[in-house]
C-alpha cells in the first residue's frame, strides 16, 4: 500500500518535529560550515559519511552499543560513578550524539578540537569497582570496547533500517574509518574489518557479565522519558530497533522480558519502513551542511561509490574522486 504525497508530507513533518525535540540543533556549537573545502576526518567520498547520515540507523545503532555496553563492568563503571544518567539519560545521549556527528562531519580542527576536549575529560574519570578493581576511562582497552560497540551498532542500523542497500566492501571500510577517532582518543589494536569485530567480540566475551549495576541502567533506558508526544510508544520503538541489532550472544545475556523480546521484530519493521520518511524529515541536517561545506551535493550520501576502488585509492595515501 502506497501512502499519498499529502499524507507522507505530513508524516515528514511530524518525524521532523519528534526529532528536534529529541536532539535540539544549534545547542553543541560545533561548526560545519568552515573552513570551506576542508573534508575532516572523512570526507564525502568517505562510507562514515553515508553510514552517519542515516537518523534511524544511528538511533537505534546507538541504543543496540548502550545496552552492549552495559555488559562490561569496568566500561560501564565511568557512567555508573561519574555522569547523571539516572536523571538525565536524554541529555547524555545528545553529547554523545553531537561527538558523533561533530567528529563524522565538521572541518578537521573542530573535530580534532571534540576529540581532545573528551579524552581531557577521560583522564579523571577513574574508580574502583564493588570487587577492589580498578578502572580509567583511557584505558586504551575500554576506549576499545566502546568504540567497536558503537561501531557495530551503527553499521548493523543501517544495514537494517536505511533506504540504501550496503554494497560489498562498505562494511570493512567502515570499521578500517571509523576507528581513526578511536586511535586519537587512545584505543590500541581496533578492529579493522567485519571478521577482526567478530573475533574480538569472541576474545572479550569471557569479560561480560550482567550485575546489578548493568541492570539499574538498562532499567533506566528502559522508563527514559523522551520530550515528545507519545513518549512511551517512540521510547519502546526505538529500545525495541536497537536490541534487534543485537548480536544472539548478547540477547542471550540481557536480561530482557519475553514481551520485549517478541516485539523487537515488529519495532524493526516499522523503523525500516520509516526510513525514507525520516530522510524526507531531515534533508537539513549537519551531513548536508557539510557535504555543501566541501562543495558536494547532498545527493551524494545516497550513492555509494565503488568502495574497492576507494579504499585502495585511501590505503596508497591518495584521496579518492567523489561520484556525482
Amino acid at each position: 500500500m502506497t501512502s499519498s504525497p499529502l499524507a507522507t508530507t505530513l508524516l515528514a513533518g511530524r518525524v521532523r518535529n519528534w526529532v528536534l525535540r529529541v536532539f535540539p540543533r544549534g545547542q553543541s556549537q560545533i561548526d560545519y560550515d568552515t573552513p570551506a573545502g576542508d573534508p575532516g576526518l572523512f570526507g564525502p567520498d568517505s562510507a562514515t559519511w553515508r553510514i552517519h547520515a542515516d537518523f534511524p540507523g544511528m538511533l537505534s545503532g546507538g541504543l543496540c552499543a548502550l545496552m552492549l555496553q552495559t555488559l562490561h563492568p569496568r566500561a560501564l563503571a565511568g557512567v555508573y560513578d561519574h555522569s547523571n544518567f539516572r536523571d538525565d539519560l536524554v541529555g547524555r545521549l545528545r553529547r554523545t550524539t553531537a561527538f558523533v556527528a561533530g567528529t563524522s562531519y565538521a572541518g578537521t580542527g573542530e573535530a580534532n578540537r571534540l576529540i581532545a576536549r573528551v579524552a581531557c575529560i577521560h583522564t579523571r574519570v577513574r574508580g574502583t569497582l564493588p570487587d577492589g578493581s580498578t578502572y580509567a576511562a583511557d584505558d586504551p582497552a575500554l576506549l576499545t570496547w566502546v568504540h567497536v560497540t558503537e561501531a557495530y551498532g551503527f553499521l548493523q542500523g543501517y544495514r537494517h533500517y536505511a533506504p540504501d542497500a550496503l554494497p560489498p566492501g562498505a562494511a570493512d571500510r567502515y570499521y578500517d574509518e571509523s576507528r581513526r577517532v578511536a586511535d586519537a582518543l587512545g584505543a590500541r589494536d581496533v578492529p579493522r574489518s567485519e571478521a577482526e569485530v567478530a573475533a574480538y567480540f569472541d576474545t572479550i566475551r569471557p569479560q561480560l557479565r550482567v550485575d546489578a549495576r548493568s541492570r539499574e541502567v538498562l532499567d533506566v533506558l528502559a522508563r527514559i522519558r523522551l520530550p515528545v508526544p507519545l513518549a512511551g510508544l517512540s521510547r519502546n520503538l526505538f529500545l525495541g530497533a536497537g536490541a534487534a541489532l543485537l548480536p544472539d550472544w548478547a540477547v542471550a545475556m540481557l536480561p530482557r522480558t519475553a514481551l520485549q523480546r517478541a516485539g523487537d521484530p515488529v519495532s524493526a519493521r516499522v523503523l525500516a519502513r520509516l526510513g525514507p520518511v525520516f530522510r524526507r524529515a531531515l534533508g537539513e541536517g549537519v551531513a548536508p551542511r557539510a557535504c555543501r561545506r566541501v562543495g558536494v551535493s547532498p545527493d551524494g550520501l545516497h550513492r555509494w561509490p565503488d568502495v574497492t576502488a576507494a579504499r585502495a585509492v585511501d590505503e596508497g595515501g591518495g584521496t579518492a574522486t567523489p561520484k556525482r
